[in-house]
């Protein structure tokens, strides 16, 4: 199954902007030749670039104080498992402490880097960061992938309390939703979303093997689904039979 995720809201949006960012980064890192670490550096920039949004931190440390207190209510109800609600409650603790220890915008200390910096002026220009551009930073690619992997590390720690709560924050966002079986007559679905309710994340899981694209809108009302299907020179056109799919909507 292929899985397709669509937020609702701005913020939801930008936090899966990051969370794929980090996933990029975090395969990036592993691995160990000079341009993949190039790249590695560049997703570190691009992160601080997304993360730079005045608001973001102290909304995420208000979505996690949130989470808090609701799972704090459940203590004492015999159907919640205690240890289950102690491992939650100390995700979101260590999550919150973390982001809340930071100071600044993730990764703004960084800035402070001159070499960084440098580097981050000259790497979205077309072959700007050339050996002849910056020698230290084509002498830094020549090391070891060991002690580029540690430089890395190094820097990446400056980023890790916002990944550690953007990972708590979409996991009980995921949980949230249960997932139901659905058909698409004809390759379109629509739904009307219940009042009352807000949702921030709607998935969509579609079989690997029928090849088909959802195109997926929506908003606080309606949630509409096309399911398209490439041609031969890769253009996107309507799937014209049924299409099963999983459909998961998220609050």
């Amino acid at each position: 199954m292929v899985l397709y995720e669509y937020p609702f809201n701005e913020s939801i949006r930008t936090m899966l902007r990051l969370e794929h960012l980090f996933g990029r980064l975090g395969t990036l890192i592993a691995r160990e030749a000079a341009v993949d670490h190039h790249f590695a550096l560049a997703t570190i920039f691009e992160i601080m670039d997304v993360a730079s949004r005045a608001d973001l931190k102290s909304d995420l440390l208000k979505e996690l104080d949130k989470h808090k207190a609701q799972f704090a209510a459940y203590r004492g109800n015999p159907a919640i498992s205690e240890a289950a609600l102690d491992q939650v409650l100390g995700r979101l603790d260590r999550a919150f402490h973390g982001l809340n220890e930071l100071h600044g915008k993730a990764g703004q200390a960084l800035t402070a880097n001159e070499w960084l910096m440098s580097i981050r002026s000259r790497i979205s220009i077309p072959g700007g960061t050339c050996e002849f551009d910056l020698p230290a930073y084509y002498a830094w690619q020549q090391r070891e992938p060991a002690r580029r992997r540690a430089d890395l590390l190094q820097w990446v720690a400056t980023l890790s309390p916002l990944g550690d709560a953007l990972t708590a924050l979409l996991a009980l966002l995921r949980d949230s939703g249960v997932a139901q079986k659905s058909v698409a007559p004809q390759g379109v679905y629509q739904q009307s979303l219940p009042a009352g309710r807000s949702y921030q994340l709607l998935r969509v899981r579609v079989p690997a093997d029928t090849e088909l694209v959802p195109e997926i809108s929506g908003h606080r009302l309606m949630v509409a689904i096309r399911f398209m299907r490439q041609d031969a020179d890769g253009r996107l056109k309507p799937a014209a039979e049924d299409v099963s799919f999983e459909l998961t909507l998220c609050s």
